[in-house]
């Protein structure tokens, strides 16, 4: 596998090659036309919609190809191990480069960028480009799996971080372990969430994602530590990322056996979205102790209103999360392209975009 080869897959056909209906889902039905809905627009003309009439709005940005943990459903340590060509330093996008591409795409729509990785903590000196990106007018947010959170909270936050994400997938050590694959303890993480809500990184959503036999165990234990401290906690149905996590069905518990387990302990009301394209179904507890969410990313997809852009590490824009092919703006920001050409190759790279592959995978056998 070569060191920039993305390793999530478009969509994994049948042995013979042949797309059929899953009888486990219910048929998807074709994805609604988006109806873009921006209050604050001062410039409407800049918004471009893809062929769906989906607006770019957020902006993912991946700093680095390199995690401390080895998830099972993400860089499980068979494949990603000592000998695993990570991308070197110069293949990387420099701060600068990204800043240009982010500020660029402001003007093209964007209101939203969360910082992402392998784990975005481990790229030295992030605080500078969170403090570039901070600069603009969006929100700046990250996501983090909590290791060095503790160490790094007050800096993100000087730097101009507002928000956070924690990825925690159990309460429980060994649990947590099996999941990750490190020796770390679930304490650390937890300190590192409190250090972040003391000095303001809040409100704080905490991740996890759910393999049936694994962790569905930690679902009431988590629901039960998180539910009156003010941070959101959020379920996740295991997907197919990668062809290299071992994705099967009958691992994946849907979001809706999720919130019977908790709605059986702590009775939960639906709320309706903060803004058009929420990817979380949110609830409340009845008796508001919080409220939690989940991401129904295979039992009910959500194409039909995705706004996101992917930048990964080496400089690749994806215009879906299971896209294999990505759009090389590195060469353009290093061949001396003007801020007007790279404009014009995003927008038509946006435009051309047709992409629902999570809604196609509810039609494919798996």
């Amino acid at each position: 596998m070569k060191a920039n080869q993305r390793i999530i897959p478009i969509l994994q056909s049948t042995a013979n090659g042949i797309l059929s209906r899953n009888p486990v889902f219910p048929a998807v039905s074709p994805t609604p036309t988006f109806q873009p809905k921006r209050p604050n627009d001062t410039n409407p003309a800049s918004v471009i919609l893809d062929r769906l009439n989906r607006p770019l709005r957020d902006l993912r940005i991946s700093v680095t190809d390199r995690c401390n943990f080895r998830c099972v459903y993400c860089m499980p340590k068979a494949i990603f191990d000592s000998n695993y060509p990570y991308l070197p330093r110069a293949e990387l996008l420099s701060f600068e480069e990204i800043e240009r591409v982010a500020r660029l795409l402001v003007v093209q729509g964007v209101e939203k960028i969360r910082i992402t990785g392998g784990e975005p903590l481990l790229r030295r000196g992030l605080e500078k480009l969170i403090e570039q990106l901070a600069k603009l007018p969006v929100e700046v947010t990250l996501t983090t799996n909590g290791a060095l959170l503790e160490k790094k909270a007050q800096s993100l936050k000087d730097a101009g971080l507002k928000r956070i994400t924690v990825s925690l997938d159990a309460l429980d050590d060994a649990t947590f372990k099996r999941m990750n694959d490190v020796d770390f303890a679930v304490d650390d993480v937890l300190q590192g969430i409190e250090a972040a809500a003391k000095i303001g990184l809040a409100p704080i959503k905490i991740n996890c994602v759910v393999k049936r036999g694994m962790n569905d165990d930690q679902i009431l234990p988590l629901a039960r530590y998180f539910r009156s401290s003010g941070h959101i906690l959020r379920f996740i149905e295991f997907m197919d990322v990668g062809n290299s996590n071992g994705w099967k069905l009958d691992e994946m518990l849907s979001s809706q056996e999720v919130i019977a387990r908790v709605n059986a302990e702590f009775p939960l009301t639906p709320i309706e979205p903060n803004y058009p394209g929420e990817v979380a179904k949110r609830w409340r507890y009845q008796d508001n102790q919080g409220e939690i969410g989940v991401i129904s990313s295979v039992t009910q997809a959500f194409c039909g209103s995705c706004t996101r852009l992917r930048l990964s590490t080496e400089g690749q824009l994806y215009t879906c999360l299971f896209a294999q092919q990505g759009y090389d703006i590195r060469k353009l920001l290093r061949q001396g392209s003007t801020d007007t050409e790279i404009q014009s190759a995003i927008a038509k790279l946006w435009q051309a975009r047709e992409d629902r592959y999570s809604e196609q995978r509810s039609l494919v056998s798996p």
